[in-house]
Formats: C-alpha cells, structure tokens, sequence
C-alpha cells in the first residue's frame, strides 16, 4: 500500500466491498448500519409491524410470587431490602420433611421473619397442623392451603415439592432458620433505621428536644435487637395458660420466692422476691444505711446467685463501692481497711474471697451527673449483652434532667415515671434509693412513714414496693434495740404491708438476717 514503510507493526486496512443495488436488496438484515430502502409503491397498501404483546400471565401464575410489589424497588434500580430466599426455601421444606426440624425452627422464627408472604402462609399452616398433632408433609399442607383459599396464590401444590426438593438435608433446618432470622432482623433494623431519619428531620424542622429524639431512637434500635412483634396485645386466652403455668410453679415450689433473691430470707417471705417490672424504692434519712442495703441486694444478686446486676451510683466512687463489697465479703472492718490497720488474718479472709468476687457479673457506673437518657441507654445495652437481672440508682435526689424545669418536683415525677418504664420495658426490677425529708426528726419513735418520700408523690405512685429504713440507735445509741434494723414495707402492690427486722453491722458495711 501506499504510505506503508518496511518494518512498520501498523495494520493496514481494507476498504469494505460494496455491493451493488441489486445485491443489497437480497441482503437481509442490516446493511451499512440502517436498514435497506425498499421501492415505494404508491397503489401498495402500507404494512405495519404487529404491535409488541406482553405475554398473558394467568390468575395463577400472577400470584406464584406474592412479593411482586415488594421488589418492584428493584426494578426501578433501588436496593431490596435483606433476604435470602433459597434459605426460606430450606426452612420450609426441612419442615415438611422432619417433625424434628418443626421443633428447631419454631423456637428461632415466626411467621413475619419470612420475606415472602407465600412462605409466611406455608409456615403459619405447618405450625397449625403441627401443633394439632397432624402430619405436616407436603400433601397436608396442600391441602390444609386448599381449604384456607391460599393454594393457588402460593403457586398451587407443585411449588411445595418444589420447597422439598430444594432442601439438601432437614438436618439443617435449624441453621436456615437462623439466617432468616438474621435477615428479618436487618429488615427491622432498616426499617427501624428509616424512622430514625423521619425524626431526626422532624426534630429539626418542629424544634423537639434533643433529648426525646435520641431516647426514642435508641429505644427503636433496642426493639430491633429484641425482636419484638408489632403487636404487643394478647388476648385472654393466650395469657390464661402462661398464668397457669406460673401459678403452678409457685404452689410447687411450696410459695417459696420466685423472684431475684433480696438475701433476707424473712424480707423475701414477705414480697416473695424481686420481680421483673417492679420499680422498688429503699428510702431513709441520712445515715441510715439504705446505700448499704440497696448494695447488699446486688451483692447477694450476683456474687451469691450469678446473676447480672448493675450499680449507677451518683453518691460512691467506684473505689468506694468496692471496698464497702470486699468488708461485707470478708468481714473486714471498713475503718480498718481504710486507715490501713488490717490484720494478717483480714488479708488471709480477703484473698480468699478475691476469688469468688472477681467471677461475680456485678457492674458499677460512677459517673458524675448521670440523666435519666444515659441511665436508660447503658441499662439496655447491659441487658442486651449480658443479660440483666437487677439494677440499683443511687440515688434519686442527686440525678439532674439537664435542662430546665418548673420545679424540682417535677424533675422528680419525670424521673420516677421513667423508672417504672425502665423496669417494664426490660423486664426487671429497678431499685431506686430516695432520701426521706425531717418527717420522722419530728417524731417521738422517728418512725418513717409513707408520706416522708422526700420531694414528690410520684415515688409513692409508681413505684410497686417502698421500704423505709429505720435504726432505733441512730437516734438513741442506748436504745435496748441497739443493733437492729427496721424494713418497713409501707406498701406492695401484690402483697401485704409489714416490718421485718434485720441486724446491723454497719462496721462491715452490711446489713444481716437476725438469727432465727
């Protein structure tokens, strides 16, 4: 070619050949890029292309996938929402396969953990056959969906063998169940996390308070990890037998305490322990020792039972709790371990108890100016991790809202009514200590009552059990009662009002059952 120079990689190109009018007619398709100009004949009629039909789809066919709307996001390029279909798939089918995966997966899941609505229907009917003692395989539950109308919107009979064959092994029904599990809880979380950005906007736009914002989210983000039903109502019906079953446990039990241990065995007696939901207030004047007795109720918690209790202490330091728990552990004056005067035997005592104390799953929160927001946030994060059983507030009167109020009396309401939520939304019980005001100063016994709650009715309101405490010899050292204690039970919702007498030992930082 010319131009062309020895050597040179450059390819060289060819002109394509052309073809000549005639020929191009016989060529079909494309050519050169467009399509061929054909004669027009003007006494031909004009021949249109048929028009594009979609396929018809059959009642059938149209409702094989009820999730049609819900991936329509996807279609229009948007993301779906987390799912794994081909394990919903495994589920359902391992369930028909096995009674024994029936068992494993109902415990994991329920009917609205499932993405598709076809496998919800199936697994809410393999549940029903299933707790009716029927056989659950494919040929039942055909027909137990035929009866219910739901057969043909699920695919018809053909799309439950279809579920069957889609399991490799019932053996695994288990594990599928916990990856729909996973997937239904990441769908709460974006559904959760998409409420989160509604009110975060609206509490810019509307001016809300930072502080209801946060606490709300917070609780919807808890909701999430809990996996909590929409629906939070239950008929009398489905109450009765759980009822039952608790009432039989009691009267088993001889009526003993079914609740978290309070370590006084008459005190338990008389409230039968410490119950999920119930707010509690330990309330006394100054000196009393309700901080010591409030402590022995989680040392007795955790250390004696194992279970998870926590401590939100305003009053003590973190070093000051402690050392108060080692004394009452290992009968070690405070005085002595304070000014340094332990005796070999007291060092002996306490690394013997060292080792039990440090397994006990106690945690203690000192810090300085504690809201009621950040109470509730560390509370649900304790009860998500490890399980919570008991949690302590020390004490009421030197929490603070963080912003401004009418009175102090008010904060105090707001305060109480949130521990009561608290306690009901974590299923626990929450001990809140409160000062009593100069009631009983006033008083020839000193005897506190009721209304000496300092500060607010409220407390007296909404909390399910008050107990004030009362020491004869803070008053009077030479009072022949000298070394006991008073918890009064000045009311319980559930049980009746008395005084349990107790003993002192306030040198060990501890309060003690009287010898029987």
């Amino acid at each position: 070619m010319r131009g062309s120079q020895p050597g040179s990689t450059r390819p060289t190109h060819r002109r394509p050949t052309t073809h000549s009018r005639s020929e191009q007619t016989r060529v079909p398709g494309l050519v050169g890029g467009r399509e061929p100009a054909a004669p027009v004949d003007s006494n031909r009629p004009v021949l249109l292309p048929p028009p594009t039909r979609r396929p018809r789809v059959t009642s059938t066919e149209k409702d094989t996938d009820m999730t049609d709307t819900m991936r329509a996001p996807a279609d229009r390029g948007e993301r779906q929402p987390p799912q794994d279909v081909a394990a919903e798939q495994s589920v359902l089918g391992g369930m028909m396969l096995s009674k024994d995966a029936i068992a494993d997966v109902v415990d994991v899941l329920g009917p609205e953990d499932f993405y598709r609505p076809a496998h919800q229907a199936v697994y809410d009917c393999v549940l029903d056959l299933y707790s009716r003692g029927e056989p659950a395989d494919a040929i039942t539950v055909a027909a137990e969906l035929q009866r219910r109308g739901e057969l043909a919107r699920l695919g018809g009979a053909p799309y439950l063998h279809t579920l069957i064959a889609a399991v490799p092994t019932a053996a695994n029904a288990g594990y599928y169940a916990e990856i729909v599990a996973e997937k239904a809880v990441l769908r709460r979380l974006v559904s959760a996390g998409t409420q989160v950005v509604q009110w975060g906007y609206a509490g810019a736009e509307g001016g809300e308070e930072i502080e209801r914002v946060v606490d709300r989210a917070q609780a919807a983000i808890y909701e999430v990890t809990e996996q909590r039903a929409s629906e939070d109502y239950a008929s009398l019906e489905d109450l009765l037998q759980p009822t039952m079953d608790e009432i039989d446990a009691i009267a088993s039990s001889g009526g003993a305490n079914t609740g978290v241990s309070t370590g006084f065995v008459d005190l338990d007696e008389v409230t039968n322990g410490l119950h999920p939901g119930q707010m509690w207030i330990i309330a006394g004047r100054p000196g009393s020792g309700k901080s010591t007795l409030g402590l022995d109720f989680t040392r007795d918690c955790a250390i004696k039972h194992g279970q998870t209790a926590a401590i939100f202490s305003l009053e003590m330091s973190k070093t000051e709790l402690v050392m108060r728990m080692l004394c009452a552990e290992a009968s070690i004056r405070l005085s002595d371990m304070r000014g340094g005067r332990m005796s070999d035997d007291d060092w002996a005592r306490l690394a013997r108890r060292m080792g039990e104390i440090s397994q006990a799953p106690l945690f203690i929160d000192d810090s300085p100016n504690m809201t009621m927001m950040e109470i509730r946030a560390k509370a649900r994060r304790l009860k998500q991790r490890h399980d919570l059983k008991l949690l302590v507030i020390d004490y009421l009167q030197l929490m603070t809202s963080g912003k401004r109020v009418e009175s102090r009396q008010q904060e105090v309401s707001e305060f109480s009514r949130q521990i009561k939520l608290l306690a009901k939304e974590l299923t626990i019980p929450v001990i809140a200590i409160s000062q009593l005001n100069r009631g009983p100063e006033q008083r020839a016994d000193h005897r506190p009552m009721l209304s000496d709650l300092r500060e607010s009715g409220s407390l007296e309101q909404d909390s399910d059990t008050v107990l004030l405490v009362h020491r004869p010899d803070a008053w009077n050292r030479d009072d022949p009662r000298a070394g006991e204690a008073d918890l009064i039970v000045a009311k319980q919702r559930s049980g009746p009002i008395a005084t349990v007498t107790i003993a002192h030992q306030l040198h060990y930082s501890r309060f003690t059952s009287l010898a029987p």
